[in-house]
């Protein structure tokens, strides 16, 4: 699979929340061949900042040939705030699909469970995925965003660290105060939160993929700067995530302690 880079043309876009904005982007034959849990690296027009910055794919149109992405801003002066501030549209230069996406089948009851800003790169996979699934999304606050989309294609499931919404405390809480089981887990967020589910999944045999978020430079695997120990049969070893993942086997992960 060859990444492209195109000069993609914004055709909708709209703010979610504060500062979370969702961007459908024309792509063309990228959105062909992309895959739930892949990414695409976005290039700013202001080239004091060279590197590019990998987002997550939110949703496919195959058919349309676009791509949605959702973008949160980092702060003043950002590449992040940049993409914010283009209009229905502009272009923005864009490379991709990159990485390795979610491995699925369709004779298992699935959990989504996504935390923050894991939670979009999940929803491309609930419209995909077959079969039953239970989706879980974990927020800060009552200030969620993506919850209307994902109820079409399951039942849904919020926790939030201050109780405005939802269950009180993370996504694990809400599973357990829901009694909510299932045969695979598929995951995105925050580290700490992927470790708790690769705990919940080992405790309770459950396969689980969980997608890793790391800082990239090239986004291709050149530069190893996304580098994550793994574990192997020989022992334990590095992958990058850019390349090999970002979506990683939980068994095969080490978490830092």
């Amino acid at each position: 699979m060859t990444a492209k880079r195109v000069a993609a043309v914004i055709c909708q876009k709209s703010q979610l929340a504060g500062d979370i904005f969702s961007i459908w982007l024309q792509v063309g034959a990228m959105a062909e061949i992309a895959k739930p849990g892949q990414f695409v690296i976005l290039y700013c027009k202001d080239k004091t900042k060279k590197l590019g910055r990998p987002i997550s794919i939110c949703e496919i149109d195959a058919a349309g040939g676009k791509i949605r992405l959702v973008i949160r801003v980092s702060g003043k002066g950002t590449g992040t705030e940049e993409f914010s501030r283009l209009g229905e549209g502009d272009t923005i230069l864009c490379m991709g699909p990159l990485g390795n996406g979610y491995t699925y089948t369709g004779d298992q009851k699935a959990l989504l469970i996504g935390g923050g800003l894991g939670i979009p790169p999940l929803l491309a996979l609930a419209e995909q995925l077959p079969g039953k699934k239970v989706i879980v999304l974990g927020y800060r606050d009552g200030n969620t965003f993506l919850t209307e989309d994902f109820e079409k294609y399951g039942p849904v499931v919020i926790a939030s660290e201050d109780g405005s919404i939802g269950t009180k405390g993370n996504v694990l809480d809400a599973i357990n105060a829901h009694e909510i089981s299932g045969d695979v887990i598929y995951g995105c967020g925050p580290k700490p939160m992927l470790r708790a589910l690769s705990q919940f999944a080992g405790e309770n045999h459950m396969e689980a993929w969980l997608s890793l978020e790391e800082r990239m430079a090239c986004g291709i695997g050149i530069c190893l700067g996304c580098a994550v120990a793994v574990r192997t049969e020989e022992g334990i070893t590095y992958k990058r995530v850019c390349h090999d993942g970002p979506v990683f086997n939980s068994k095969e992960i080490v978490f830092d302690e």
